[in-house]
């Protein structure tokens, strides 16, 4: 068994243990990481409702169990079929108004998309979606926003696609 040799004490990595540790604190605090500690499926097998995206993974599961806690701020990537297209809301910020359904599940929520900092989506009820945006709870199956850019560059944003086309 070899062994590593360096030239001067703690030259090899003394003490970068803990500025690793200190690194991951600080990205996790600013909500730039982020743990999802959860039971792991029994196999190997994801659940149906975490399936690929080209940005990743879907969070149905997650934003699910952000509900049943009644838990806020968590950014999510769902999909869902648009039941309902409400008036859009003018008083402040516009905001484009509609209900889906959760993909696989009978969960419905409020999607707001801020329509002075984005586009609005040229939807119709029965289109399917796919959002990315952060999860409000509220006891009639929350709201989710934050579906467009961040104007000032801080925070992680958002989006909504449809048929292939992004809105940010």
């Amino acid at each position: 068994m070899s062994r590593l040799r360096c030239g001067k004490k703690g030259a090899c990595g003394g003490g970068g243990g803990a500025l690793l540790v200190i690194l991951v604190v600080v990205l996790f605090q600013s909500g730039l990481i982020d743990f999802d500690i959860g039971q792991s499926p029994a196999s190997d097998e994801q659940p149906t409702d975490r399936s690929s995206t080209s940005e990743g993974i879907r969070d149905e599961a997650r934003l699910l169990d952000a509900w049943a806690a009644g838990r806020s701020g968590v950014m999510c990537t769902v999909a869902g079929e648009v039941v309902k297209v409400l008036p859009d809301d003018d008083e402040g910020s516009r905001h484009q108004r509609f209900i889906i359904r959760l993909s696989g599940h009978e969960h419905t929520l409020l999607v707001a998309h801020n329509i002075d900092l984005a586009e609005p989506v040229a939807i119709e009820e029965g289109d399917t979606l796919l959002i990315r945006g952060q999860y409000e709870y509220n006891d009639q199956g929350g709201l989710l926003h934050w579906t467009h850019h961040d104007p000032g560059g801080r925070r992680e944003g958002g989006w909504i696609e449809l048929d292939g086309v992004r809105t940010e």
